[in-house]
């Protein structure tokens, strides 16, 4: 009798869970969200517009938590930044089990550069100008943050970066719309995969839309103005490409564009988004972007949460507008039913695309969890990509790469922090994991050689700043006197064979609200490095940035420079591949370094003036230059060198004439390895229209290739032009190529180039 009880009992719980599940997927798309959408209220349809954040919400607080209830009562679509399986788990129980409609959510998160296996911040990485390793390391983040979970990433960051003083020149892919529309492809690629609702693959979300990466005086969040010409041909490119791609959402930015808020520009989300680029996704707000439009000046949150609407943005992240007031705003006539259905819609068939609907728990594996996070694999191949975007800047006396043998000195703030390692915007890394460089060095050696280490200085004197520099956990002050530290610095800089100095910004001097006036090295590790130097021992700077930073001082006095941005949780490990020869370094610049701040805005693609200055020449009264410094950057585009040399021929152009309609030539050029490495090549084709109804470029990319040339091997590069890589938009917008004479030019960066010429007819 017992028994036949607990039998009974364990089918009635069965059939429970059953009616209480997510429901099923019907015929196709609209026949189920149409079904779905009919048995909502106005209040639930709402509800699925509202992106709370969780914090470190965990099971057990999920149950009693405010968010809690709000998901029960159908007013959550989504959840950002929860991380652990388990715990997602349980909050998605909730939503599925305890809410009326058993609509699941989304779990969205930063995974910018990697999960816990970190990968280069974007800036870095786009200095491997490596597109098949770009695309894989977001499937790999895929992987990773889908078995914990997440099934939605807040990346690709596409926003153009011509000004350094800007700190999240970090999270983008440099100053050029060329190579950033082909890292939006491959980034949207790599994190949607084939098929979306696999348990593996995760939508992508392209930010910030739009122009974001422009505010006046390089100052995070400020205001952005320019005209719609320069929008199109420089700034869109790169959001256009992921859209083409297939990315699932689109983020807003901040700033004003027209001087209307991104996230109220009708213009902006409908207009450009939907209507011209034929985007079918949805639109969420960056973090609490509607509130903000108070201070923007655009009214109250009523007002600002109706102009949102209406302009086409669909999830509000965070602000609570949406759900606070949209509901006042329908009785009073400032937005319609059908607005909010159909933004309640694109959010729907989000989660339909993601497999939600035919399991909500789909993304919580617990196993998966277990077996698919900072493995063995993943890790070797973070090391792998890390170390091919690490930029050679200078190697005179060949110090590098360093020989295995002797006494070797890390000197600097950054030589012994595993915390820093990763780079800004790693919000999932497990640091304790990591390697820092010294812990790295001491492995990459083993008996071979002595590795002793000294911090050297501190960041900088100032310890308030320091303080502003080193957040989120990344503190590194050191509470000695700094003539302590220098003394102690200077005495193992003495008893060593070389110098290894392990200098420049800390991970969050770069990033998001983390701008710079001056970008030159702090003055703490000036003086630290000017004291090495004083020692005459051979010297080599391992410089640490997150942006185009000014070495103009350090590369006067050091003969040796490796910038290697921030490699991820494998840096360590990655820069001493390098350091010892391991590994040739590849990386080219993706941005313009340049002399001074005062040159700032400098990229290589500008505009020609009528008032040029001579080639060669520095200044002359009435020409385009400055009294105090010239005009060339001290690092340009496409910049980096490698241990082995490579010899360029003489470019050849299959025709000097193209068919408009249809046409094509073919550049070519041999290159040689004329050193004493294998090494990598990255063959840079650029193309400037001499004569066009508006001003155009002095040069811009339209082609690269990265080859792999052995000691003495040489290869011909060929790129292919077709009329579409002559396109621009004209005064009136129209997107066109025009007849007329062009030079097309081949070299190993965007200065040291050999020209050619052909006519488009």
């Amino acid at each position: 009798m017992q028994t036949k009880k607990i039998l009974l009992t364990l089918a009635v719980s069965a059939m429970t869970l059953m009616a209480g599940a997510a429901p099923k997927p019907k015929t196709d798309m609209k026949t189920f969200i149409d079904d779905l959408m009919g048995k909502m209220t106005l209040q639930e349809k709402i509800g699925q517009l509202n992106l709370p954040v969780t914090g470190d919400i965990v099971t057990g607080q999920a149950k009693s938590s405010d968010v809690a209830g709000k998901i029960r009562r159908g007013e959550v679509g989504g959840l950002f930044n929860l991380k652990g399986v388990d715990q997602i788990r349980e909050v998605q129980r909730i939503a599925v089990e305890q809410s009326r409609l058993k609509i699941p959510l989304i779990f969205g998160m930063d995974v910018i550069h990697g999960y816990e296996t970190v990968f280069p911040i974007p800036f870095s990485l786009s200095w491997s100008w490596n597109m098949d390793a770009i695309r894989e390391s977001a499937r790999i983040a895929s992987q990773e943050a889908t078995a914990d979970g997440i099934c939605w990433t807040f990346s690709p960051m596409l926003d153009i970066a011509r000004d350094p003083r800007w700190g999240r020149m970090s999270e983008g892919n440099g100053e050029d719309p060329y190579l950033s529309s082909a890292i939006a492809r491959a980034m949207v690629e790599g994190y949607q995969g084939q098929d979306l609702s696999a348990n593996n693959t995760m939508m992508s979300c392209v930010k910030h839309f739009a122009l974001y990466g422009a505010p006046d005086g390089g100052r995070d969040y400020n205001t952005v103005d320019m005209s719609r010409w320069r929008m199109f041909n420089i700034y869109m490119p790169a959001y256009k490409a992921a859209v083409e791609a297939g990315a699932g959402s689109v983020m807003t930015s901040f700033n004003v564009v027209d001087g209307i808020p991104a996230t109220g520009n009708k213009w902006l989300m409908t207009d450009v988004l939907r209507d011209m680029w034929k985007f079918d996704g949805f639109v969420v707000t960056d973090y609490t972007a509607i509130s903000e439009m108070i201070d923007h000046g655009m009214g109250d949150l009523q007002q600002v949460s109706a102009l949102a609407l209406n302009a086409g943005t669909d999830m509000d992240m965070v602000a609570d507008g949406f759900v606070g007031t949209l509901e006042k705003s329908v009785r009073e006539g400032k937005v319609t039913t059908a607005a909010i259905d159909q933004a309640c819609r694109r959010i729907l068939e989000a989660k339909y695309k993601l497999g939600l609907f035919d399991d909500p728990y789909r993304y919580c594996d617990s196993k998966r969890a277990k077996k698919e996070i900072y493995t063995a694999e993943h890790r070797a191949e973070a090391r792998k990509i890390a170390a091919e975007t690490f930029v050679l800047l200078k190697n005179e006396g060949q110090i590098l790469p360093l020989k295995r043998e002797g006494k070797i000195a890390l000197i600097g703030p950054m030589g012994n922090t595993r915390a820093n390692m990763p780079g800004t915007w790693s919000v999932a890394a497990t640091s304790d994991k990591y390697r820092s460089l010294y812990e790295s060095m001491q492995a990459a050696v083993a008996d071979k050689a002595t590795v002793t280490y000294a911090k050297g200085s501190n960041l900088m004197y100032d310890a308030d700043l320091e303080a502003r520099c080193t957040m989120f956990g990344r503190e590194m002050r050191d509470p000695r006197d700094a003539r302590e530290m220098l003394d102690e610095a200077l005495r193992i800089a003495n008893d060593a064979d070389v110098i290894v100095a392990a200098v420049g910004e800390a991970s969050e001097m770069s990033g998001e609200s983390s701008s710079r006036t001056d970008l030159t090295l702090p003055d703490a590790q000036r003086d630290l490095l000017a004291a090495l130097k004083a020692t005459g021992k051979p010297m080599v700077l391992v410089y640490f940035s997150g942006r185009a930073t000014v070495m103009t001082w350090e590369h006067e006095n050091f003969p040796s420079i490796l910038n290697v941005g921030f490699g991820g949780s494998e840096a360590g490990d990655a820069i001493c591949d390098v350091l010892f020869g391991d590994k040739v370094p590849s990386g080219k610049l993706t941005a313009t370094w340049p002399k001074n701040v005062g040159q700032i805005p400098l990229y290589y693609n500008h505009l020609p003036t009528g008032r040029p200055l001579a080639e060669g020449a520095w200044f002359t009264k009435f020409r385009s230059n400055y009294l105090d410094v010239d005009n060339d950057p001290l690092y340009p585009f496409g910049y980096g060198l490698s241990y082995t040399t490579f010899a360029y021929g003489k470019p050849s152009i299959s025709n000097t004439t193209m068919n408009a309609n249809g046409g094509q030539l073919t550049v070519s050029v041999p290159v040689t390895n004329t050193g004493n490495y294998d090494g990598d090549e990255i063959v840079q084709l650029y193309v400037r229209d001499l004569v066009a109804s508006v001003s155009r470029p002095v040069k811009e990319l339209k082609g690269f290739e990265r080859i792999s040339l052995k000691r003495g091997e040489t290869k011909t590069v060929t790129f292919t032009l077709t009329p579409e890589e002559l396109k621009f938009y004209t005064q009136d917008l129209e997107y066109k190529n025009e007849p007329g004479d062009f030079e097309v030019m081949v070299g190993p960066n965007s200065r040291d180039v050999q020209t050619l010429k052909f006519t488009l007819q």
